[in-house]
């Protein structure tokens, strides 16, 4: 039988110390009854001798030290899963949230997960389409990959999240797909936006949406994106789905964090967030990959906000250092209206190679080339502005056009136009002919002669 303690000596924002404890254990769940009768959960954050720090996972308004009592549960956090989390929609805790009925789970598993042994990860491998020219083209998306999304304040990257979501689709691999999708901190509209987009496209029958609005608990948005990962280990682990996990949006995530670091009086790190935020946010992305022998897997696109735009801002930093790769939006082409407005030449998905050998045969030397051709055009219109278009020769007005064209044909498409691959390339090849011949150099001429429609 649990013990409990009626010896509650200190509250401080989403903190509860608890002294005179015996037994307790790190991460162990603890229930709070106030003398009222209500109860709410915490977590225990730290043991020190015989006293415990209680981290609430609801507001602690109303908890007094007095007439309080703490029971410790002996168990972590955990969340039942089950087949039947498809096409239901859950709280940042885990609890149903769509009216429909409790789910009567298969197992219950400890949200905090436990790391895949390095040994038995499989290298990230077959193509994910997505839909998205200026992603499946150069910044190929591959199965068990992490990608992040880099966006700024204002970007469309939640039309960009629900379009992957509605969208993507595995190129070479067997098994069912399915999408964990897991909003931190998000607004009521955003939370409404997700949903009904879902619900609209008849996305939400593979999926399982974790939303955690703003007006909910901070300490619920630390949980909230563990939840998921959970629900995704299992469907990909004991189920054999491929299962594609997006959560947005990471900032909100990492300002909850520094929220409970500052109220235990931790010493802050660089811009105020906790020293040890690179290890936090590598045990939320280590968690995507392949584990030999089993025949699902866990793709990652998890989608952060920049601070003013700022790469070099703690999260996009240690973000870029643990995952393979970038998706950056750019605000001057979402200003010019396109959308999605992904900047191609910051973007990067470093496992890209091994996809673009899977796709078909030109798709490496296409991305050599239409890469290396937009950096040119861009260097041209930078002279245009400095020189006037007059001074420049036939070739660099063929790059500018080029670069023109890009950006409206190319970067530019619908929020529900769904390109496949072979479409995608079609559009780059037709982009290719308003160069000289002489100048696609990054395509083996035999390509050239196959795919570059004649004039």
């Amino acid at each position: 039988m649990q013990k409990e303690y009626k010896t509650l000596t200190e509250i401080a924002g989403p903190l509860v110390l608890v002294e005179g404890v015996e037994g307790v254990k790190y991460e162990e769940l603890v229930e709070i009854t106030t003398e009222e009768g209500s109860r709410r959960m915490g977590k225990v954050l730290e043991i020190n001798k015989d006293k415990a720090l209680v981290q609430m996972f609801e507001s602690p308004q109303g908890i007094a030290t007095e007439g309080t009592k703490a029971k410790f549960l002996g168990r972590p956090l955990e969340i039942g899963v089950s087949e039947d989390m498809l096409g239901r929609i859950f709280s940042g805790n885990g609890d149903p949230i769509d009216g429909g009925a409790e789910i009567i789970p298969d197992q219950k598993i400890n949200i905090n997960g436990a790391p895949i042994n390095p040994y038995s990860r499989d290298y990230p491998a077959d193509f994910i389409q997505t839909g998205i020219s200026t992603i499946d083209c150069l910044n190929t998306l591959v199965r068990g990959q992490k990608l992040p999304v880099f966006s700024g304040s204002g970007l469309p990257h939640s039309r960009v999240a629900a379009q992957i979501a509605r969208q993507a689709k595995v190129q070479g691999g067997e098994g069912d797909f399915a999408v964990v999708f897991g909003a931190m901190g998000v607004t009521f509209e955003e939370a409404e936006y997700f949903t009904n987009e879902f619900k609209k496209t008849g996305a939400i029958n593979r999926s399982v949406l974790f939303i955690n609005t703003a007006a909910d608990p901070v300490v619920e948005r630390i949980a909230t994106p563990r939840m998921a990962l959970t629900t995704a280990e299992y469907l990909a682990f004991e189920k054999g789905m491929h299962v594609l996990v997006i959560l947005t949006d990471l900032t909100n995530y990492c300002e909850a964090l520094r929220e409970v670091s500052a109220a235990r009086k931790e010493v802050p790190g660089r811009r105020g967030y906790p020293g040890y935020l690179y290890t936090d946010l590598a045990t939320i992305y280590e968690r995507a990959g392949r584990v030999k022998g089993k025949k699902g897997s866990i793709t990652q696109i998890p989608i952060l906000t920049m601070p003013e735009d700022d790469i070099t801002h703690p999260i996009p930093d240690l973000t870029g250092y643990i995952t393979e790769g970038q998706i950056v939006l750019g605000r001057d082409l979402h200003q010019k209206g396109l959308y999605p407005p992904v900047n191609v030449l910051p973007s990067l998905s470093r496992l890209s190679p091994t996809a673009r050998k899977v796709t078909r045969e030109d798709h490496e030397g296409v991305f050599g080339q239409m890469y290396a051709s937009f950096a040119r055009g861009l260097e041209v219109r930078d002279l245009a502005i400095i020189l006037g278009e007059s001074a420049l020769s036939e070739t660099d007005l063929q790059y500018l056009q080029f670069a023109n064209d890009f950006e409206q044909k190319f970067i530019n498409q619908g929020e529900n136009e769904d390109r496949d691959i072979q479409e995608t390339l079609s559009i780059s090849w037709d982009l290719m002919t308003l160069l000289p011949k002489h100048e696609l150099k990054r395509v083996k001429e035999e390509y050239v002669e196959k795919y570059l429609p004649k004039k």
